[in-house]
């Protein structure tokens, strides 16, 4: 018997709501439910004070890729927003990412050669052959100074961890720029949406049946019975009723506050490197679209341990999750009318580019094939 819908998609972020768009494009019939009170997964903005708050932290678009630029552009103007974040450390303010500005205020160089023999210097002195930690690794990529700075205290915050305790391979390169460039991403593209990302979404969404407050797990037999196929961005192990054990991620919790003057810091972004502030960075929102309001809206980001209560941000791609990831990823292979796709089933960190090209593609194969 023909099932009320072609695809249930649980999950209205990016991943979802661009393969529900693809689907209803080719004719097909979608519900898409989501469990939290919004739609737009975590680029969702709320709008304070007349600003596009991004509620689960900054998302700054950029690619390289003309055809996904071109196909977010269909939806919603995009402005020329460029992220050039701030540094506060040891009570001094730096540019990022690490560029000859940073070298500057750090040292005093003015020159690419002068600040590459100060590495060079550093490396040789405090850098090992065969790094067994991220310190180890930092050290011998940039030296003492750019890791006490701006790597150590910071990352130590973000991970709830000791440098010396974790792996290596987190820090698998350290880009660093010998160019008077604060912009923070070397694509070609890059801005904010107009008007906030809610507009991009909901244009994706535009004619398709959508439900928000509505968990896929507290039903699911009776959602399985609506639809031919289901398109699941939700975690991998939940899925699974976590049978084989449970993921784990690093977690954030944001604290907004509204603030009675026009302009806080000056920047979007601005990190806080010490480990005596208890958060990593201060978003200051207006900036993403260069708002004249007259208030202004700040969020501090506070990483934290992830349980399931609380929001899955960061995977923790070490080696037992990734082969506990991989077990899962086998079941998943089993379930013939399920398409798993986004971060949380593929359990790996995404840019929002690289989620739509995701989604794009596995929607063409899929429709392709239907």
């Amino acid at each position: 018997m023909k099932k009320q819908y072609d695809y249930l998609i649980i999950g209205s972020g990016l991943y979802g709501s661009v393969f529900a768009h693809e689907a209803k494009k080719a004719g097909k019939k979608c519900l898409v439910i989501d469990k939290r009170d919004h739609i737009g997964g975590n680029v969702y903005c709320e709008n304070i004070e007349g600003i596009n708050v991004h509620k689960y932290g900054a998302h700054i678009f950029h690619t390289n890729d003309k055809a996904i630029w071109d196909y977010v552009n269909q939806f919603v103007e995009f402005n020329n927003f460029t992220n050039s974040p701030m540094s506060l450390s040891k009570g001094k303010m730096y540019n990022l990412p690490f560029n000859m500005n940073t070298f500057y205020q750090l040292w005093g160089t003015k020159t690419p050669q002068e600040a590459k023999a100060k590495i060079e210097e550093q490396v040789a002195a405090y850098g090992v052959k065969d790094p067994k930690n991220l310190e180890e690794q930092a050290l011998s990529l940039v030296g003492k100074d750019i890791y006490d700075y701006f790597i150590k205290e910071y990352t130590e915050k973000q991970w709830g961890r000791k440098a010396t305790e974790l792996p290596a391979f987190i820090i698998k390169r350290l880009p660093v720029r010998f160019t008077f460039d604060n912009n923070y991403f070397n694509d070609t593209y890059q801005g904010i949406p107009i008007g906030g990302y809610n507009k991009l979404i909901d244009k994706l969404l535009d004619g398709i049946e959508v439900v928000t407050n509505t968990n896929y797990f507290s039903d699911r037999a009776k959602f399985d019975e609506l639809a031919d196929k289901i398109v699941y961005s939700g975690k991998i192990d939940e899925y699974f009723d976590y049978k084989l054990g449970v993921l784990e991620y690093r977690s954030l919790q944001f604290e907004n506050e509204v603030l009675d003057t026009d302009n806080f810091q000056g920047n979007a972004v601005v990190n806080y490197n010490d480990a005596s502030y208890p958060f990593t960075r201060i978003i200051e929102h207006k900036h993403f679209e260069f708002g004249k309001q007259s208030k202004t809206v700040i969020t501090k980001e506070y990483p934290c341990e992830w349980n399931p209560s609380n929001e899955a941000f960061y995977p923790i791609n070490d080696a037992k999750n990734q082969a506990l990831f991989e077990e899962y990823k086998k079941l998943s292979l089993e379930e013939k009318n399920v398409i798993f796709g986004g971060r949380l089933s593929e359990y790996r960190y995404y840019d929002m580019h690289q989620i739509i090209a995701i989604a794009l593609k596995r929607s063409k194969t899929e429709l392709n094939n239907d």
